[in-house]
């Protein structure tokens, strides 16, 4: 999916929790670019990137050419 076409928001609430969890900006911007897309429901979205140490999931939905990542988290 190229992400360049789209407005992307990443809310207060995820940065918050990426900060807890110790995920920098910068990875968070790696895994919108290169992870993977899964979709779901209706405008769910998934950004997953697998990596050696740890798998980076940022979560949000797309409603036109607009996507809001509203939780950012690490997976197993």
């Amino acid at each position: 999916m190229d992400i360049s076409r789209y407005e992307v928001e990443i809310t207060r609430h995820a940065l918050q929790q990426a900060r807890h969890r110790g995920i920098d900006p910068q990875l968070i911007q790696y895994v919108l670019r290169q992870g993977t897309v899964e979709q779901f429901g209706k405008h769910g979205i998934k950004f997953i990137c697998t990596g050696a140490k740890r798998t980076i999931i940022c979560v949000g939905h797309c409603i036109g050419t607009r996507i809001r990542i509203f939780t950012i988290t690490e997976g197993a």
